[in-house]
Parts: structure tokens; C-alpha cells; sequence
């Protein structure tokens, strides 16, 4: 069973540190797969409007509710998308969400990406609008700020709290400075090879919870899942537990959320299992960072369509021609 952890939210809010992710969750998978979730105890479930698949999660909801499980003992999370950046269409687009949720409230709502994208008809709906050249057409005219202020006028029945996902120390600074509205969380990449320290560190001083999304890498790559690493399976096998459990455990430490994912009923329960790690564990994983950095989810050179954008100035990035919007 889960350890049943939670941690506050600037807003007072309590969030559970085990939740359940939908990413790559594919129609015909993720009704079923969410179920299950809700039905082996995770209660913090996170949600994107670009995932695709929100009107099928909506049944998993209704039918979890018809069995006896409450919407208030839930933490549901959902996201901006990009081609919703307008300060104009942020209103709409959480009453899209909702609709698609068959929700009344989401607990969470973030800006997914600091980066707006130029669809000019059905923000909703377009969500990728392309340049001729085939890549995706961004939005210059519209900064980070203007939608983050756009964010904090929501109304706090339908978006309890609000928060930012992929933004860096110097986006969620301007955040700050600009409207004087701290995110109550920021949703990174996170995992035994991209450790963030400083980063996270800087974050917990601004009262920014953590969520960590990729906790075993990234399959998009090319490259082994973190379960796969040699260190994992070898405190796995030495604690008796899963590689899986052995991650989920690190990404705890420090009050942190992580989010794994998967559409198989056997992992979905055993990743809700969870364990201690001991100091000299958790160092170990840590040392995986410190001798094989890598990020892998860079917009510029992971994603089809290809966004032209640098967002975390990775050298991967640097040629990109456009930049994050701060201010305009």
C-alpha cells in the first residue's frame, strides 16, 4: 500500500506526494488504467488537455463515483495548453477542460509550457498550428506574465490553485515579480539523471511545490528506462522491491510529488507499493545524476511537430529561433 504522504500547497491545500500519471496513456488504455488507479487508493491523478484523452478519463471519474469514491478525497490535476495562452481564452479554456472532465473543479490547474503557440480559430481544439516549414507556429506577442496573470483571476471554485509546469527559475521569478502571485507549483522534469538540486532548492525557499513528471526517464528517446540502470536494480534486488518502487522512493525525499504512469493493472498496483530508501540508497541514486546528466525532454529536438523554441537553454536548444517570452 501507499504510504498515504501529503504535503501542503502554498494555498493551504494538501497534496499527495504518489500520484498517478496520464501521458502517453492511449485511447482505449487510459479509461481502464485510471479505474484501476482509483480503485488500488491513488488519489492525485494529473491531467493535460494536449494528452488527448480527457474525455475518456472522464469515465473512468464517473464510474469510480458511481462505486463510492468522492470527488473531495481527490487531487486533480489539469493544464493549459499552449494554444490557450491568450489572456482572453484562459477562462474558456479551463470551462473546456472541465467540460471535457465532466468536472466542476480541478484542485490544480497549470500553464503546461512556458511558450504560447499562434492558433488564431479553435484554440481548443487546433492545438498545433504549423509554419510552412512544418514546424509549430509560436506566439511572440503574448509573454509568460500576461498569462500568468490571466491564471490568477480564475475562479478559485472552478481552479482551487494554480500553477506553472516546465518553467525555469528565471521564468517563475518574473511570475513572481511581475503579478505577486506565487505558482503553488511547478511540474518538471525530474528523475536519477536530472537532479535539478539548486534548482528545487530555490523553489522550496519560494513555497513552489515540486511535482516530477519522466521519474523513469523517457521512452521517446531511444534510450533504457532509469529501471533499467545498474545502481537501481541493484539496491532493487538488495531491498526487495521493484526498480520502479526504488525511483518512486528517491523522488519523494524532500516533499516532492511524482507522477508515474502506466496502462498495465499488475504495475499500476505495484507502483502504488512503497518503500524507504536509506540514506546511503538514496546518495547512490543521487551519484546517477552527477555522472550522467541528461534531459530529455526538449521541445526543440524530442517533439514532431518540432517547436522552434530555446525554453531551458540546454546547448541542444541554443540554435533555436525563438526564445521564452518574459515580458513583452
Amino acid at each position: 500500500m501507499s504510504l498515504g504522504r501529503t504535503v501542503k500547497l502554498n494555498t493551504g491545500a494538501s497534496i499527495p506526494q504518489l500520484g498517478f500519471g496520464t501521458w502517453q496513456a492511449e485511447p482505449g488504455q487510459v479509461e481502464a488504467a485510471v479505474y484501476e488507479a482509483l480503485k488500488a487508493g491513488y488519489k492525485h491523478i494529473d491531467l493535460a488537455k494536449v494528452y488527448g484523452n480527457q474525455k475518456e478519463i472522464a469515465q473512468a471519474f464517473k464510474r469510480a463515483f458511481s462505486e463510492g469514491i468522492k470527488r473531495e478525497d481527490l487531487f486533480i490535476t489539469s493544464k493549459l495548453w499552449n494554444s490557450q495562452h491568450r489572456p482572453d481564452d484562459v477562462a474558456p479554456a479551463l470551462d473546456d477542460c472541465l467540460a471535457e472532465l465532466g468536472l466542476d473543479y480541478l484542485d490544480l490547474y497549470l500553464v503546461h509550457f512556458p511558450v504560447a503557440f499562434d492558433e488564431q480559430k479553435d484554440v481548443h481544439q487546433n492545438l498545433f498550428p504549423l509554419q510552412e516549414d512544418g514546424d509549430v507556429k509560436m506566439l511572440d506577442s503574448i509573454s509568460i506574465v500576461d498569462t500568468w496573470r490571466a491564471m490568477t483571476k480564475l475562479d478559485k471554485k472552478k481552479a482551487r490553485a494554480v500553477g506553472v509546469s516546465n518553467h525555469t527559475q528565471e521564468h517563475l521569478q518574473a511570475l513572481i515579480d511581475e503579478t505577486g502571485v506565487t505558482p503553488a507549483a511547478n511540474q518538471i522534469e525530474r528523475h536519477p539523471r536530472l537532479l535539478q538540486t539548486e534548482f528545487i532548492k530555490w523553489c522550496g525557499e519560494k513555497g513552489i511545490h515540486i511535482t516530477e513528471y519522466s521519474a523513469f526517464g523517457n521512452n521517446m528517446v531511444g534510450e533504457p528506462l532509469l529501471i533499467q540502470h545498474k545502481t537501481i536494480k541493484e539496491i532493487a534486488d538488495r531491498v526487495g522491491a521493484s526498480p520502479a518502487q526504488v525511483i518512486l522512493a528517491w523522488a519523494q525525499v524532500g516533499g516532492h510529488s511524482v507522477i508515474p504512469k502506466s496502462v498495465t493493472a499488475s504495475r499500476i498496483r505495484d507502483n502504488f507499493k512503497e518503500i524507504e530508501l536509506s540514506d546511503d540508497d538514496f546518495k547512490k541514486i543521487e551519484q546517477i545524476g552527477k555522472d550522467e546528466p541528461r534531459r530529455f525532454n526538449i521541445p526543440y529536438t524530442a517533439n514532431k511537430p518540432r517547436w522552434p523554441v530555446n525554453i531551458f537553454n540546454e546547448p541542444e536548444e541554443k540554435e533555436a529561433p525563438h526564445k521564452v517570452i518574459v515580458k513583452v
